[in-house]
């Protein structure tokens, strides 16, 4: 029940109110807001005839004991007021002599007996920290958020025999915030309404205790009876019955743990240990990247995050702790649970020595009662503060706290402490290190400063770093030189990047080598390694949505696809290589042995050091995580030059190992040219070894200058020209549907895209048509449209040579059956099928149409009568061009000898319902790769390379960490 009686106040000019009515008061009860409640009521003009309060714990007095005995008012300290149920007469002998005409119980702890409580003329009134009937015993505040409710408060209310059963004189409530502790429902209202709550705005010194006493005083106080509806009793929580029971929703187990913050807090076993939470939170964003922390009894293992530890509840909904409490203590933010806990020691300046100085003379000095008291006064028991001296092991509470906070404000220049920081540094000597690294800022963390350019696109903002990565930070290029980065599908400029010169190159590469050789990279454990990638893995995934929609700005690539491909795969090869880092092992090898003694030999597998990874433009953050998670798992550091035209994801993967906690140097991202950064890579004498992925010219070119430079190890995947054979007693409707797939995944920009079809003669035909009438039902547009099939190629100058490509097959007597031009932005009218085939005549001019502005979209295109003499059955296109060859029924050896009759390796398959045949096939194809009635399907842990001059050397699978390894052997003789 709500009800606030009227104020019969005076207010006069000296600010003090003074009340008609006085009345002679016993105070009962201790702590703080005992003795707030006794300065107020002294303040506002009423006697305190006598103040009953606990004994000295270890040699130190209560604040109320203090404030009254420093004021001349008698103080009674007895033990306890009765034994085996009865008064003990001298103790109520006492506390009769004061005379007292009404007893106030602000904060009581000891049981008192009825006819104390009945003895004053006015009876007596107590302070309960909740809204009766609800919550009646000495937990009421754990109570009221253990059990979620939203409405908390206070009740002034009048003793009786019962256990908090009296009538309500008054009472207060506020509304219960979703992440509340106890101590901050008490700071925030409980204590300051209770105690100085402001009435009308200008009796600023009034408080409920004080207006409830002077409701008695004027007669005109209520006896509201408590209704038996909605009571409720709960015991005293203490820490045996707080374990935490694990099989409940997010929200119950959050007020669990809440509600036992701090005292007497909530608990869980986690490596045999006792482990208490505190600080927690509802998470209501994504899951952040975390190692996994298993816990007894949890459905779930948690996750140790950048930001806390995340707990899981049995309805998928997830929490946040802040700090964890070992059982010796000690404790520590919840994000360092898996860190080893060890910290340097601060030198002291002589200014910072005399800081301290200030702070440890103050422990020798008395202060005055309202004054901020600190160690020296709160441990008075305690005769010499040494470094060694433990706040709380030395009879510091939770309420000292926040004294010894604002004490080190007033002395340190305004430096604000938080309370955590005191229960991270509960030595004298440890508190010292904290002030000091606060008042050096070295104890935050410092934050990577991103000049981002933001897009309102795909219902979302995008956030796009554009400059260089260098050594852990975002830089412009040293000579300040930008290029444009294009929308293939408009053929706008998303933003102007930098443009990395050869000084830029050489900052990244000494970076790298210096994070190698004497950086936190070189000395870490390889599971803790390994504990970085998985966090990079799960922001990756946590941020894929704005990946994806950045790849497909900037490579074209249709936003369903590159959530699942481009993005997903990614995500995928950090997470396997991130298990291979502490499964890297060398061998024991059996020597000949000379007698009479003995030997041992055994090989180490190391890593190399710096290396170099160049990608090309196709899959951007695909390309970057099959190379750059291998050479990372190995224990690696790089310097990866993105593709020119596509180089945003890698900037923005950038900023995710950041988050993800990399140290400054392991990763290094330059955005340029290949004819500038990537040959000044594969001619830098630091790096060790060159992962490359692009053109077989180019990559000749890369393998020349890493042999003349230091012969450093490098791995080529080249170009391809991958033939698909379909034999006539295939699944035709599957060899069709994964033919096209073949051919126009990812708009033809596929590295094992099949170059070439051979189709057997009998189905040749068909085979024709329904690929043909598959691709009229295909949508090309918008590739952040949902229900877009096929999207823009990836820049102007390859949609230009892709056009020549078509161009050639015509000029050179290959059938034309459908495609071959330019589409104009979608939302234009496209030309019809017909359209196209009446004007077969005017290719040239067509594949002229570049349009600037319109996007760089090309119809898939299907090519028949290619012979093997043809510039389209020896080339690679690298785009949605099918090139379809005929081959006799049942000539398997024929076909076989035309498909291998190329200077590329890189893929290839066969569609066949013959098992015999199919492995036949598979066995004479020479390729590093071979599809059996599939196609595409690549898989992280499945090496990926090729053969001849498709290159050499494995992406994915445990076969691409030896590209990234060196072998030693050691021999020892014993």
């Amino acid at each position: 029940m709500l009800w606030r009686g009227s104020q019969a106040l005076r207010h006069f000019s000296t600010g003090r109110v003074y009340f008609k009515n006085k009345l002679k008061l016993a105070l009962i009860g201790q702590s703080l807001f005992g003795q707030e409640v006794y300065s107020h009521l002294l303040k506002e003009g009423h006697r305190v005839v006598g103040v009953f309060t606990v004994p000295d714990k270890d040699g130190k007095a209560d604040p109320l004991a203090l404030a009254a005995e420093k004021d001349g008012t008698p103080v009674f300290k007895f033990p306890r007021w009765r034994v085996k149920g009865k008064t003990i007469q001298e103790v109520a002998e006492a506390y009769r002599s004061v005379g007292a005409e009404l007893n106030v119980l602000p904060f009581c702890t000891q049981y008192i007996p009825m006819d104390v409580i009945e003895s004053p003329k006015h009876g007596s009134i107590i302070y309960h920290p909740s809204l009766l009937p609800r919550h009646r015993g000495a937990s009421a505040i754990n109570w009221t958020l253990i059990m979620g409710d939203k409405k908390a408060g206070f009740s002034v209310f009048w003793a009786d025999d019962g256990l908090d059963t009296g009538p309500i004189l008054l009472q207060r409530s506020c509304d219960v915030k979703p992440n509340d502790t106890v101590d901050e429902i008490y700071n925030r209202f409980l204590f300051p309404e209770g105690i100085k709550a402001m009435g009308d705005g200008t009796a600023k010194t009034n408080n409920y205790m004080v207006e409830a006493v002077q409701l008695i005083a004027d007669g005109k106080a209520p006896r509201t009876p408590q209704p038996e509806e909605g009571a409720t009793y709960e015991g005293i929580q203490k820490k045996e019955n707080a374990e935490i029971s694990w099989d409940q929703p997010a929200e119950v187990l959050h007020n669990w743990i809440r509600g036992h913050d701090k005292v007497p807090g909530a608990w869980a076993e986690i490596n045999g240990q006792m482990v208490t939470f505190y600080g927690s939170s509802l998470l209501t964003g994504s899951v952040p990247a975390g190692e996994p922390l298993d816990i007894r009894g949890a459905g779930k293992p948690g996750l140790v995050t950048k930001n806390g530890l995340v707990l899981f509840g049995n309805d998928g909904k997830a929490l946040m702790v802040r700090n964890l409490q070992f059982e010796d203590g000690k404790m520590i933010p919840a994000s360092q649970y898996f860190s080893s806990g060890e910290t340097s020691v601060v030198e002291l300046t002589a200014e910072e020595l005399k800081v301290a100085e200030t702070i440890k003379r103050s422990f020798f000095r008395k202060v005055v009662l309202f004054a901020q008291v600190i160690w020296a006064r709160i441990l008075s028991n305690v005769p010499v503060i040494e470094d060694s001296t433990d706040f709380f092991k030395s009879g510091a509470s939770s309420m000292d706290v926040a004294r010894l906070v604002e004490e080190i404000r007033q002395k340190c220049g305004g430096l604000q402490l938080q309370n955590e920081d005191v229960y991270m540094a509960t030595k004298f000597g440890d508190f010292i290190q904290k002030v000091v690294r606060r008042l050096r800022g070295e104890d935050q963390e410092e934050e990577l400063v991103v000049d981002y350019v933001s897009k309102e696109v795909n219902e979302m903002t995008v956030k796009i770093p554009y400059q260089c990565f260098i050594n852990g930070q975002f830089v412009d290029a040293e000579d300040g030189e930008t290029y444009a980065t294009i929308n293939p599908a408009d053929g706008t400029t998303i933003c102007n990047v930098s443009y990395a010169s050869l000084a830029d190159v050489d900052k990244a590469v000494a970076a790298a080598k210096d994070a190698f050789e004497n950086g936190e990279w070189g000395r870490m454990n390889a599971r803790d390694r390994g504990r970085l990638m998985y966090r990079l893995a799960d922001l990756m995934e946590e941020n894929q949505e704005e990946l994806a929609t950045i790849e497909a700005l900037d490579s074209g690539a249709v936003y369903t696809l590159a959530l699942k491909t481009h993005i997903g795969m990614s995500v995928q090869t950090f997470r396997y290589f991130a298990g291979w880092c502490d499964k890297i092992q060398g061998s024991t090898i059996p020597i000949n042995q000379a007698r009479p003694n003995y030997n041992l030999t055994f090989t180490k597998k190391e890593p190399l050091g710096a290396c170099a990874i160049i990608i090309p433009w196709n899959y951007p953050l695909m390309m970057l995580a099959w190379k750059s998670a291998a050479c990372l798992a190995a224990g690696n550091t790089l310097v990866l030059k993105p593709a020119q035209v596509t180089p945003l994801t890698a900037l923005k993967f950038a900023e995710l190992t950041v988050k993800a906690g990399f140290p400054k140097g392991v990763i290094n991202i330059i955005p340029g040219s290949g004819g500038v950064a990537g040959q000044r890579l594969s001619q830098h004498p630091n790096i060790r070894k060159l992962g490359f992925t692009g053109s077989t010219s180019v990559g000749k070119q890369i393998m020349k200058s890493c042999a003349v430079s230091n012969l450093k190890k490098v791995s080529l995947e080249l170009g391809g020209k991958s033939p698909l054979i379909i034999f006539s007693d295939c699944d035709l409707d599957k060899a069709v549907r994964m033919g096209m797939g073949a051919v126009f995944f990812n708009k033809g920009e596929n590295c094992i895209a099949a170059g070439r079809l051979f189709v057997e003669e009998a189905i040749h035909d068909e085979f024709v048509t329904r690929v043909v009438e598959e691709i009229k039902k295909m949508k090309i547009g918008d590739p952040l449209d949902r229900s877009t099939d096929h999207g823009p190629q990836n820049h102007k100058a390859h949609l230009e040579k892709l056009l020549q490509y078509c161009e050639a097959g015509v000029k050179e007597g290959a059938t034309l059956v459908y495609g071959g031009r330019q589409v104009q932005r979608p939302g234009t009218r496209m030309l019809s099928a017909c359209e196209a085939e009446e004007d077969l005549d005017h290719l040239q001019l067509r594949f002229q149409m570049v349009a600037r502005h319109h996007g760089f979209f090309m119809e898939p295109t299907v090519f028949t009568g290619v012979e093997d003499h043809m510039y389209l059955a020896k080339e690679e296109s690298f785009g949605p061009i099918m090139v379809i060859s005929k081959f006799q029924n049942g000539d398997i050896d024929g076909v076989l000898q035309r498909a291998n009759n190329t200077e590329y390796g890189l893929a290839s398959g066969v569609f066949t319902r013959d098992i015999h045949k199919a492995m036949y096939v598979s066995d004479k194809l020479d390729a590093g790769t071979v599809f059996i009635n599939t196609y595409n399907k690549t898989d992280v842990a499945a090496p990926f390379g090729g053969v001849k001059q498709s290159g050499f050397g494995k992406d994915l699978g445990e076969e691409a960490l030896n590209e990234y390894l060196k072998v030693k052997t050691v021999t020892l003789e014993y």
